[in-house]
């Protein structure tokens, strides 16, 4: 069977599209998860996805796009609770699939924190539970509230529910005296709320009997139990609680992982008795194997093993990326496979104009569950897969409903199998669709041309605009939207606060007498459009939907600019000054940095037009006579590779250095996190005239908030833009740059008059002399400890 093409063997062009494929179809996998209990997606599937978005961002790590699985957790609490704001964000945990990565994310972080070799890093691993996540607040031992995950950020509230549950207990046992092993005065007490297999096998029996409907499996059960708005519901599902970590805690009360579960334990908590410590890898596999052999034996759903630094204060020094922890990481089990036949291929049209390909399988049992549709991400992966229509093909779970192709049973093809033409016209509107946003034939995905004339793009991202990570407005949900849209009422964002007034343009009645509203709910509605006039930077320029800019690259543009008519200017100055195809494309090449390419395009036309001479008459012979320091043979030979021969490497080099970026562009995408990517959407999104358009009219209806970060407030480098160059001795560059960021400075990675602070080390280089240039401050290694007081 052909494998995906490598990360390293992608186009810059494919690599970006295939990117944003791949953020799209996880944007719905987490909103179906986490929000409505009914996973339109395997772990498998899912995990799959991720893993390969994950090689693509290590090989392009300027294409790091924010609404990515990478830099998202969860998805939005339903509006039927009450939310509930999380004192620390829940974040998710990154994957491990094969054992040689469980030695990658040691190595990791013995890197992070600069450990010898001969030091000890002791670990903890424990089950995967597959359930929901739940967070426990409480104050002085009592419980005071609880809620799901959610976004992350906010949860719903499901306190009344909670309390139903035999396993939490309502008061802690003990006092509240940590330095004696009692509690904090408060602590947010995480962990998964889940079903028993025992408990799952009555609870479906006792509802068939009663003629409802059963349920899939024990997440799931576990999942529409907890989320009921009636508490007597709850109360009648025999849920569980497995405590097993923390967020906020007023005082410190152990100083490993392994000594936290005791306290948890001895406080009265459920605690899951098989975790264990090892000091290596070979200890962590041993321990994943054995639980992997009794997993149908433990009585509970598991998915892996989850490992975690056991010293408190190396958790805190590790920290967190976007959407998970340094310091912790989910080793997945294998996923269950079965045969089924591909019925038919549908065509679905995504916000951003990309036709979906979706299997329709003849309904077939992996792991005790039916399922019946699978993705197939685009047409080079049908391609590659060679799927046609009436073919039998193996399909793969992890735990949830639907699968993942993994291939072809080649043999087994029928007679009447036919391969699946895919559509160039939208099946929706008509458009042409042509592969990727510019037609370019390296791109993965085909895309609807037809913008917002296209029904099922404006829909989608009007309803993106309108969600709780955008304007989050009270009442205008996607049934609203999909009705206002469908009656020519508001067909572009600004429509929604010029409402009213559309609607009586139009000659319809007013809103209280369509169905489903009235008095009430359209005063409401209207009320909540008018709440919404005031927004936020970040949740502002998150609701454009601009490609690769979703809620964390916005609110890194947010906290940079600190205005929206800061941005706005830049953009105007930089839209002049995007790099040609020839720019991206020397980006783009393996082993070549930052270093080395700006040398390179430095040459531009002064390179010969015959080669230099060198001993074997080869191109890399030629460039590696160049002379160029930052030029490594590895790099030289990713070059030769790349451009063949000198002639079209010249020509490149010429033409990259044409299309150079200029400095407007460059302060954009230096800021640190964000990448050329999104940098060169962002100014491709303004420069767009419909959307300019668009803007005019918005800005004249919202106003948009300054950028402000409460838990900055204090720190001597909130706002403060900082460089770090060369060698760290106290801590890793990494660990310094995410210590700013918290922090609340503007990390960048290149020195200009913006700049406020540059942390020299030793080899800072050529950084020096720019600050110098620039007249900015140097600060040593010590020097920037002090002013922060660590």
């Amino acid at each position: 069977m052909a494998r995906p093409k490598p990360p390293a063997a992608l186009t810059l062009a494919a690599a970006q599209a295939e990117l944003a494929q791949l953020t799209e179809t996880m944007r719905a996998a987490d909103t179906a998860y986490y929000q409505n209990d009914a996973p339109g997606m395997t772990d498998a599937d899912y995990d799959a996805l991720r893993r390969r978005l994950s090689d693509i961002e290590a090989r392009f790590p300027q294409l790091r796009a924010d609404d990515s699985p990478s830099e998202t957790v969860g998805a939005s609490p339903a509006s039927g609770f009450g939310k509930i704001e999380h004192l620390k964000p829940m974040l998710s945990l990154d994957n491990l699939f094969e054992d040689a990565e469980v030695g990658e994310f040691l190595a990791r972080i013995r890197r992070f924190l600069a450990l010898p070799p001969e030091a000890d890093l002791a670990v903890t691993a424990e089950p995967k539970i597959d359930g929901l996540s739940c967070s426990l607040l409480y104050e002085e031992g009592r419980l005071v509230r609880a809620a799901t995950r959610g976004d992350g950020h906010v949860g719903e509230d499901v306190t009344a529910n909670v309390r139903t549950l035999g396993d939490v207990p309502q008061t802690l046992k003990g006092q509240g005296a940590p330095a004696r092993g009692g509690w904090p005065a408060r602590i947010e007490v995480r962990g998964e709320v889940y079903m028993s297999h025992t408990d799952f096998a009555r609870l479906n029996a006792r509802e068939a009997a009663a003629g409802r409907k059963t349920f899939a499996n024990p997440r799931n059960a576990a999942a529409g139990s907890l989320r009921q708005l009636d508490p007597g519901i709850t109360r009648a599902r025999p849920l569980r609680f497995f405590a097993y970590t923390w967020g906020e805690a007023t005082e410190a009360f152990a100083d490993t992982q392994t000594g936290a579960i005791e306290a948890f334990a001895a406080w009265g908590l459920p605690v899951n008795i098989e975790m264990k410590c090892a000091l290596s890898a070979a200890g962590l596999l041993a321990i994943y194997r054995g639980i992997e052999a009794r997993r149908a034996s433990l009585g509970y759903d598991i998915d892996g093993v989850v490992y975690k630094v056991d010293r408190l204060d190396w958790q805190g020094r590790l920290g967190f990326v976007s959407r998970s922890p340094r310091w912790a990481a989910a080793h997945k089990f294998p996923a269950e496979q079965a045969m089924t036949q591909l019925l038919g291929i549908d065509i679905q049209v995504g916000r951003t104009g990309k036709l979906a390909p979706v299997a329709r399988l003849a309904p077939v049992t992996v792991g005790g569950v039916v399922v019946a549709n699978a993705t197939l991400h685009n047409e080079d992966e049908i391609a590659r897969k060679g799927v046609w229509i009436k073919d039998w093909v193996v399909v793969q779970r992890a735990g949830d409903v639907i699968p993942q192709i993994v291939r072809v049973v080649s043999d087994k093809r029928p007679a009447d199998a036919h391969p699946f033409i895919y559509p160039e016209t939208c099946p929706v509107c008509g458009s042409s669709a042509l592969r990727g946003a510019r037609g370019k034939e390296t791109d993965v995905d085909r895309r609807c041309t037809g913008g917002l004339t296209c029904p099922a793009q404006a829909v989608e991202r009007l309803k993106h605009f309108v969600s709780r990570r955008a304007f989050d407005i009270d009442g205008l949900g996607a049934r609203q939207i999909e009705l206002f849209h469908g009656a020519g009422v508001v067909t572009a964002p600004q429509h929604i606060f010029q409402l009213a007034a559309r609607i009586k343009a139009i000659g319809l009645p007013p809103l209280e007498e369509w169905e489903g509203f009235g008095p009430t709910s359209a005063a409401n509605l209207f009320a909540s459009i008018d709440a919404a006039r005031n927004q936020s930077f970040a949740r502002f320029l998150n609701a454009l939907g601009v490609r690769h800019v979703g809620e964390t690259s916005a609110r890194l543009i947010a906290r940079h600019f600190g205005s929206f008519v800061a941005l706005d200017q830049a953009m105007s100055r930089a839209t002049a000054e995007r790099p040609n195809e020839a720019f991206w494309r020397l980006e783009s090449v393996a082993k070549v940095g930052p270093a080395a390419r700006k040398a390179l395009v430095e040459l531009g036309d002064a390179l010969p037009e015959a080669p230099p001479v060198s001993p074997d008459a080869s191109l890399q012979g030629s460039i590696a006579a160049l002379g160029i320091k930052s030029l490594g043979k590895a790099a030289i030979a990713s070059l030769a590779a790349e451009f063949g021969d000198w002639t079209s490497f010249r020509s490149q080099i010429a033409s990259a250095a044409e299309g150079r970026p200029g400095s407007g562009f460059a302060a954009i995408a230096s800021i640190d996190g964000l990448g050329d990517v999104a940098a060169e959407a962002l100014v491709d999104f303004f420069a767009e005239p419909h959307n300019r358009e668009m803007l005019d009219a918005l800005l004249e209806a919202v106003i948009v908030e300054p950028f402000e970060t409460a838990d900055e407030a204090g720190s001597p480098v909130s706002g403060k833009t900082v460089v770090f160059s060369g060698a760290l001795e106290r801590m890793t560059r990494d660990e310094a740059k995410a210590q700013a960021q918290v922090l609340g400075a503007k990390v960048s990675s290149a020195v200009s008059g913006k700049t406020d602070f540059l942390i020299a080390g030793p080899g800072a280089g050529s950084k020096l002399s720019d600050a110098a240039r620039h007249g900015v401050i140097v600060l040593s290694e010590d020097q920037w400890l002090a002013m922060l007081g660590r």
